[in-house]
């Protein structure tokens, strides 16, 4: 399990939740595996009760599943939920990159290039879990460009389940597509064209359900899907 220093003023229930909800959309605490609250503890140099405050934080959003005298399982991945959650992707980011087209300024161009520059270089130099976070902040650094944070926040919240599958299919098979997808959305805001970047989200977000059908995860790793 990856093990990060604990923020100032962070709480132990909050540090826990932050640890724990890395481990698990990294996969280092992969679907299915029963973990013991009492060693999670001992990792993070915790008493048992913050993490037992954590565990039950995420069993309310179906990332972790309470077993009653037995311990805490991490919830298997559910394509029922992802699905939901990329209905509900679909309709807020195809009207915030449209937004964008008209109200990204010169220095929100300049940092989503500089994302995608990020991206490229660890496409060429391989970490899954470093593409994953600056995938998540190419798309919020377009909400904020259109003074949409708290929406983001939001339908980040409904994504967790996708960030796993997502993180799957960079390890498994190291797909790299969703770099030049993301230049493509950043050219036709810059050029404000709306109807491109409207058909290049859209593209875009649909692409884990191209990959997961075609690529056959769950033939793959079926001990990981409900």
């Amino acid at each position: 399990m990856t093990v990060l220093d604990r923020m100032p003023k962070e709480t132990g229930r909050e540090y826990a939740m932050r640890i724990l909800r890395l481990n698990i959309i990294s996969l280092e605490l992969p679907p299915g595996l029963l973990v013991s609250e009492n060693q999670i503890a001992e990792e993070l140099g915790l008493s048992r009760t913050p993490v037992r405050e954590a565990m039950i934080e995420l069993s309310k959003s179906q990332l972790v599943g309470i077993l009653p005298q037995v311990g805490s399982r991490i919830s298997l991945i559910d394509m029922e939920l992802i699905q939901e959650a990329y209905f509900l992707r679909i309709i807020l980011e195809k009207a915030i990159v449209e937004l964008a087209c008209d109200m990204a300024t010169a220095q929100n161009i300049e940092a989503l290039g500089e994302n995608i520059k990020l991206q490229e270089f660890y496409v060429q130099n391989p970490s899954p879990i470093k593409l994953l976070e600056l995938d998540d902040d190419f798309h919020f650094a377009i909400f904020s460009a259109c003074k949409k944070e708290r929406i983001y926040n939001m339908m980040k919240e409904m994504s967790l389940h996708s960030d796993r599958l997502r993180q799957l299919i960079i390890r498994t098979y190291k797909n790299t597509n969703i770099v030049s997808e993301h230049r493509q959305i950043w050219e036709a805001i810059q050029s404000k064209d709306k109807q491109k970047a409207v058909n290049r989200i859209e593209y875009h977000l649909m692409r884990y359900r191209y990959d997961y059908d075609d690529i056959s995860l769950k033939q793959e790793h079926p001990e990981f899907f409900k």
